[in-house]
C-alpha cells in the first residue's frame, strides 16, 4: 500500500515532532547538496530548531551566499538590474583571485631569494624558519631514497655474485665431466694394449703338449706338417 497524504500541520507531540524534524532537516540538506551539484547552483541552507540550534549547508559559503543575496536585493536605483549586481560580485570575485596570485607570486620569489628589500626582519625570520623545513624534508627524502638505492644495490650485488657462483660451479662440474671423460677410451686402449696378442700356432702347441688329449697318427701328422 502506497503512503497516504500527511497533513501540513504542526505535530503536537513532541516527540513525533523531533523525529519528523530530523528526518526532514537530513531530506532538505541532502536536496540542497545534490541541487548545487547536479546544476552547478551556489547554494546556502540554515535551518534553526525549536531549541536553537543551528544546522547550514553551503557548496560556496553561508556568509558569502548572504552577501551576494543582500547585493542582488539592493534598490535598483543604487545598484542597477540584478545582472549588474551579478557583474559586480564577479568582478570583486576576480579582484580577490588576482591579489591571492599576485602573493603567491611574490612568495615563490621570496623563496627563491629575490625581492627581499621590502621585507621586515620578522617576516625574514618567518621566511628563514619555512627555508629550513624545507630544507630539513628535502634532506630527509633524499637520504631516503639514498637509503633505498643502497639497499636494492646491495641485493643486486648478492644476486650476481649468487649467479656468479652458480655459473663457478656448472663450469667445474663441466670441466670434471670432460676430464673423465677424455681418461675413459685412453684407459680401455691401454688395457687392450696390455693383453696378449692371440695366436694360433701357440694354441695348437699347448694342445700338442697336453699328456691328457689323444690325437691320431694322422692328426699329429697334419698337425707337424702345418709347422714346417
Amino acid at each position: 500500500m502506497g503512503r497516504g497524504k500527511i497533513e501540513i500541520k504542526r505535530i503536537e507531540n513532541t516527540t513525533n515532532r523531533q523525529v519528523t524534524f530530523c528526518k526532514r532537516r537530513n531530506g532538505l540538506l541532502k536536496k540542497a547538496y545534490e541541487l548545487s551539484v547536479l546544476c552547478d547552483a551556489e547554494v546556502a541552507l540554515i535551518v534553526f530548531s525549536t531549541r536553537g540550534r543551528l544546522y547550514e549547508y553551503a557548496n560556496n559559503s553561508v556568509k558569502g551566499t548572504i552577501d551576494r543575496y543582500k547585493k542582488a536585493c539592493t534598490d535598483t536605483s543604487n545598484s542597477g538590474t540584478v545582472s549588474e549586481a551579478n557583474s559586480q560580485y564577479y568582478q570583486q570575485e576576480a579582484s580577490k583571485l588576482l591579489q591571492q596570485i599576485a602573493q603567491l607570486q611574490n612568495s615563490n620569489r621570496n623563496l627563491m631569494g629575490e625581492s627581499l628589500s621590502t621585507m621586515s626582519p620578522r617576516e625574514l625570520r618567518q621566511l628563514e624558519g619555512k627555508l629550513e623545513k624545507g630544507i630539513n624534508k628535502i634532506r630527509a627524502k633524499k637520504n631516503e631514497l639514498l637509503y633505498a638505492e643502497i639497499e636494492y644495490m646491495q641485493k643486486r650485488e648478492m644476486e650476481l655474485q649468487n649467479d656468479n657462483m652458480y655459473l663457478r660451479n656448472k663450469i667445474s662440474e663441466n670441466e670434471r665431466a670432460q676430464q673423465h671423460m677424455n681418461m675413459l677410451p685412453s684407459a680401455t686402449a691401454t688395457e687392450y694394449e696390455a693383453m696378449p696378442p692371440f695366436d694360433s700356432r701357440s694354441f695348437l702347441q699347448a694342445n700338442l703338449v697336453d699328456p691328457n688329449h689323444h690325437y691320431s697318427h694322422q692328426q699329429q701328422t697334419a698337425l707337424q706338417l702345418g709347422f714346417v
